[in-house]
């Protein structure tokens, strides 16, 4: 089991160190649990927000599983291996904005909230 774990951490420190779009990804989950805090959101917000992230941080870490198994395969192009490759990045696009839009609802009022109180 600790083999395991630690198997996992390496894979997560590894995507960390090399994939630009996985610190993006993690630098926009410490962004938004921070607004979490400052807006002292709900537990099902949390519950939402926590689930978001998760979903688009596993995805993310997935396509370069996917994307560094293909390169394995062939550093040539070829056809199938693009739709792979395209198709695992559409998925982290998709979790990515439907994560934007739930985030929007959620923090949308409260900063329009937020700037009528400075104003």
């Amino acid at each position: 089991m600790k083999k395991v774990f630690a198997a996992a951490i390496n894979g997560i420190v590894h995507s960390f160190r090399t994939e630009g779009n996985f610190k993006i990804q993690l630098a926009a989950t410490v962004i938004v649990v921070l607004l979490g805090f400052f807006f002292n959101i709900t537990q099902t917000e949390w519950f939402v927000i926590i689930l978001c992230c998760m979903i688009v941080l596993a995805l993310e870490l997935m396509n370069t599983t996917i994307e560094k198994l293909c390169d394995m395969i062939s550093k040539d192009f070829h056809p199938v291996i693009k739709i792979v490759k395209d198709t695992a990045a559409g998925a982290v696009l998709v979790s990515s904005i439907g994560s934007a839009v739930a985030g929007a609802a959620i923090f949308g009022p409260l900063i329009i909230h937020q700037i009528k109180i400075l104003l």
